[in-house]
């Protein structure tokens, strides 16, 4: 099982690299279901594992003028608010309805996704400051509730509504990913404190080490993968697995209406 955990690390670097979002919604149901953590550990572990792979795979976009950085103060800004708020109410909320509220914003965002969208010709006219920092805001609320660095939700925000192309959505991304991961990891050790849990960082440095090899890979890959295509395999991901992490809280769900 080890082996395995050690392989779903590369492909979080990969799915950061490629797709510039993902790496949380496989890092949480490895650490989970396969390693075996705690949920709201696994939860602060996926923050500083996302957070520490999405900086490196930011400054190879950063290399290629492939960020937004009108997007990421007037986007990243309110969303790292949002961020430690949504951590700070995460010692309040049971860790299986975090679960159910990650495999349900997954499904959401798949179907955003899914949605026809001609990406070249995206709107030229930028959203508002106003608009962008409200989507900010609203983002890092729901990603620090479910520890989360929100590329999921970033993502269909840049294209859907920021109107970025799919390539500068996915730099702009993982730089927005790794403020929110700062923020919403620092609160999160509040609440790891205060339920006297404890982090295993060695497990976080080693899976660190190979999701940034993956990411490096993701990189590679995205030179040569359409952008549609990029698109529609980051929302069959998502759904995929917004339908395993429901499946798996089911019986928890069904026992509150039962």
């Amino acid at each position: 099982m080890v082996i395995w955990a050690w392989i779903g690390a590369i492909l979080v670097g990969v799915s950061l690299g490629l797709m510039g979002s993902g790496g949380a919604f496989l890092t949480i149901p490895i650490l989970v279901y396969w390693v075996g953590l705690e949920e709201k550990v696994a939860f602060a572990s996926a923050l500083a594992i996302v957070g520490i792979i999405s900086a490196v795979s930011a400054t190879g976009y950063a290399k290629r003028s492939q960020i937004d950085w009108r997007t990421v103060a007037w986007f990243g800004l309110p969303s790292m608010l949002g961020a430690v708020f949504g951590a700070y109410s995460a010692r309040y909320v049971p860790s299986w309805v975090q679960l159910v509220l990650f495999g349900g914003v997954l499904l959401v965002a798949a179907v955003l996704m899914l949605r026809p969208l001609k990406l070249n010709d995206a709107p030229s006219v930028p959203r508002a400051f106003w608009q962008i920092g409200l989507d900010g805001l609203l983002v890092g609320v729901v990603t620090g509730l479910v520890g989360i660095g929100g590329g999921f939700l970033i993502i269909p925000a840049l294209v859907l509504l920021g109107g970025l192309s799919m390539t500068l959505a996915v730099g702009t991304s993982l730089m927005i990913i790794t403020m929110n991961c700062v923020s919403g990891f620092w609160e999160y050790l509040h609440v790891l404190d205060d339920l006297q849990l404890s982090l295993d960082w060695g497990l976080i440095g080693v899976f660190s080490l190979l999701g940034i090899v993956g990411s490096l890979i993701g990189q590679k890959l995205s030179d040569y993968l359409p952008q549609q295509l990029l698109r529609r395999l980051f929302a069959v991901f998502l759904l995929l697995m917004g339908a395993f992490i429901l499946w798996r809280n089911l019986p928890k769900l069904m026992g509150v209406f039962g």
